[in-house]
């Protein structure tokens, strides 16, 4: 047997099993053409690129379910939260109607695995490809579980890792940072992480989405929030003024007791805050707010009162 990775991994490569994760093939004739014209990403990026960001919205816009996915050759694979693959599946089969399309929910005995900090060259896997959100994630790995064995372990690396990676770098997910048909794509960085297309022509819900973007209209984001201790949980407000402003996504604490979360904020009134020296508060944590590296947009500039 052909053996999965080349070369031994580098001491500082880290690699996880992203057992919160779930896989759903996508293929037959017209696989191309139905994700097309349902999820947010451009399709034609996804086979030129061998992986993409992408969402599934409702109607009016909002994100149903986001995922990563991926171009296989022989039709493509949604890389999914799992407990929303058996959701998504149902959905995806509601739109199928007559298309030459066949959907699968795949197994265990294949994996998500994320690699980060280091180099791996591979052979062997389905799927080997650059984080699509952005190169700061890493390498996203679709290969099979037995042949993995082993490998994630010699690096002392898991979920709980990979999860402080991803908070780190500042990308948002559904499920852990917002539920779903709750917020539109602006909100959860979608269109700066590669998941939005808005030149490829119509899906479900893209008139919404671009009119946001078109009409420049996006005041919430998902930003960094940095504490002096240990934040609240999930859903905890922010607040300036004592008003509230957004609420957290996920967190970490550090050993040291500082920590790093994602929250949902109005970019408006954090300028604000920060024109009018005020304080921002998650719970009673005061904190700090960052823009992401990877993002291109920025907090908006105050009116001068003078």
């Amino acid at each position: 047997m052909t053996p999965l990775f080349q070369e031994p991994l580098l001491p500082s490569a880290k690699i996880a099993h992203l057992t919160d994760r779930a896989l759903i093939r996508i293929a037959g004739d017209d696989a191309h053409h139905f994700l097309q014209n349902l999820v947010t990403a451009d399709v034609e990026e996804t086979d030129a690129n061998g992986a993409s960001s992408a969402a599934l919205l409702t109607p009016q816009g909002k994100i149903l379910f986001d995922f990563l996915l991926y171009s296989t050759g022989d039709g493509y694979v949604a890389d999914v939260p799992a407990p929303a693959a058996s959701d998504l599946l149902k959905r995806l089969t509601f739109y199928r109607l007559r298309a030459k399309v066949d959907l699968e929910l795949l197994g265990t005995e294949t994996g998500v695995f994320a690699v980060w900090d280091g180099p791996l060259e591979i052979d062997g896997a389905l799927v080997a490809v650059t984080d699509p959100r952005t190169p700061l994630l890493g390498r996203r790995i679709i290969a099979p579980v037995a042949a993995m064995a082993g490998q994630a372990d010699a690096t002392g690396a898991d979920l709980d890792d990979y999860e402080r990676h991803r908070i780190a770098t500042g990308v948002p997910e559904g499920l852990k940072d917002y539920s779903y048909s709750d917020i539109f794509p602006h909100d959860a960085d979608l269109d700066q992480l590669g998941g939005v297309s808005f030149t490829k022509g119509c899906y479900v819900g893209q008139e919404v989405v671009s009119r946001v973007q078109h009409r420049g209209t996006a005041r919430k984001r998902f930003v960094l929030v940095d504490g002096g201790r240990a934040l609240p949980e999930k859903g905890a407000p922010v607040t300036a003024h004592g008003k509230t402003i957004g609420e957290l996504g996920s967190s970490i604490a550090s050993e040291t007791g500082e920590s790093v979360g994602l929250a949902l904020l109005r970019l408006d009134k954090v300028a604000q805050a920060k024109d009018n020296g005020s304080p921002l508060n998650c719970g009673d944590v005061e904190i700090e707010v960052r823009i992401p590296d990877w993002a291109t947009f920025s907090l908006p500039e105050q009116n001068d009162p003078t």
